[in-house]
């Protein structure tokens, strides 16, 4: 039987109703503070102008470099959906709230993990 649970320090994000612009701002910010699936080179891409986009990555926020970020200039607003344990939720939501202004939409609370679904705009 396959069992495989999220590792406990790790947070799954999902940005959405923003520009691929304002979507690689967010993960190049993340990205100083946790390691991540999601590398520099890794540009979000747009690929239809009609359909939504949703872009994804996953951090590791068990060791934090949070004095390598500082907040980020978007050009509008983002739209984070943010799954997770509930360590990881929290150390994850507290570089959120360093990074950008953020605006909570909703949350959902389980056994072992935590929904955020958020709204980022520029500190």
């Amino acid at each position: 039987m396959d069992n495989e649970q999220p590792h406990p320090h790790s947070v799954s994000l999902e940005i959405s109703d923003c520009t691929k612009e304002d979507a690689r701002i967010v993960f190049d910010t993340l990205c100083q503070c946790f390691d991540s699936d999601r590398c520099s080179e890794d540009v979000p891409e747009q690929f239809s102008e009609v359909r939504p986009m949703v872009w994804l990555g996953t951090f590791d926020v068990a060791d934090t470099r949070e004095a390598a970020a500082r907040p980020a200039r978007l050009h509008g607003q983002v739209t984070a959906d943010v799954q997770g344990g509930y360590w990881a939720i929290d150390r994850f939501r507290k570089t959120l709230d360093d990074l950008f202004t953020v605006q909570d939409l909703s949350h959902a609370s389980g056994d072992q993990e935590r929904e955020l679904h958020v709204r980022l705009e520029s500190r």
